[in-house]
């Protein structure tokens, strides 16, 4: 039994596998691990360190992994990333796929049919953009997320729904169409927390992306 734990910006992800198979989610459950695997992007917890008894395997760009990472300075590579492209490649092997976390920030990934992690893109969140338009202006209200976001705002709050919902799925529409000119059989694959949000037709909905990446990665280490 393997534990794997996604600690991000603005939530911790934990689940417990059987092999391949997710088997519980959360901390609880009464699951022993035999050993545990943790990517963090944001700060890690003291206490959640202390309740795992385990060895903890931390992901870092040096772990052994069943990709390659062709990324300049893949320290600097976030290991969520990291972690989604393994689940990428885990779910769609021998397919090239443009991986979006949509999440505190929209991540963009590009894994080619070969296994090689190629780059990507690091966009403003859905969250963030509602509240820096509030933030840096005068006069303009903090909006909600709305699912019936319009085209053609009518007023000031469907305006900035416009502006920010649609504007940002047509953004990640928009790397698809680019990255087909040279991967003609990218597969878009969409996870994070707002991936509803941002879901067009096409899309494959993976919403079990990153731990799937990390119980991969921890068989290897």
């Amino acid at each position: 039994m393997y534990q794997v734990l996604d600690i991000g910006n603005t939530q911790i992800k934990s689940a417990f596998f059987d092999g391949d198979q997710l088997v519980a989610r959360g901390m609880e459950g009464g699951l022993v691990a035999e050993r545990a695997i943790l990517s963090a992007s944001g700060k890690v917890p003291d206490e959640l360190i202390a309740s795992i008894s385990c060895p903890i395997h931390r992901l870092t760009c040096n772990s052994n992994l069943p990709i390659q990472i062709d990324y300049r300075t893949p320290e600097t590579l976030g290991t969520d990333r990291i972690a989604d492209a393994c689940g990428a490649w885990k779910l769609y092997p021998g397919r090239s796929c443009m991986i979006v976390d949509a999440g505190t920030c929209i991540t963009i990934d590009l894994l080619d049919a070969e296994g090689h992690y190629q780059g990507g893109a690091i966009l403003p969140g859905l969250e963030m953009r509602f509240k820096a338009l509030h933030h840096y202006t005068a006069k303009l209200p903090e909006v909600a997320y709305c699912a019936d976001a319009p085209l053609v705002g009518k007023d000031t709050a469907e305006s900035i729904l416009a502006g920010v919902v649609t504007a940002a799925r047509i953004e990640v529409q928009g790397f698809l169409a680019q990255y087909r000119q040279n991967f003609p059989l990218v597969l878009a694959v969409l996870t994070g927390g707002d991936a509803e949000k941002l879901k067009f037709d096409g899309v494959a909905m993976a919403p079990d992306l990153g731990l799937i990446g990390l119980n991969e990665i921890l068989k290897l280490n």
